[in-house]
């Protein structure tokens, strides 16, 4: 879990309370606030939980090519030479 799955969760608890308070209060522009405030929690939780799925990924691909760095530098110019062939229509 990271800051931003942190951050999220907690604005977007905001919003509810915000959110809340505005319809008991009868104020809709608190009411709109707070439901803004919890699409943007949400939209930031998401994010770091998609951070926290790709991070072993990452972490995994910097173990590769510190195990076998030829290795990589080999796929590495691989793809490279795909992609440039791929660009150019062959």
């Amino acid at each position: 879990m990271n800051t931003d799955t942190l951050t999220g969760s907690a604005t977007n608890i905001g919003g509810q309370v915000k959110e809340g308070l505005g319809s008991a209060l009868g104020d809709t522009s608190m009411q709109a606030e707070g439901k803004g405030e919890q699409l943007s929690g949400t939209a930031q939780k998401t994010l770091g939980e998609a951070k926290d799925a790709v991070r072993p990924m990452i972490d995994s691909a910097r173990q590769f090519v510190q195990d076998r760095p030829f290795a990589a530098a080999a796929l590495g110019g691989v793809l490279g030479l795909a992609l440039i062939n791929t660009l150019r229509g062959k």
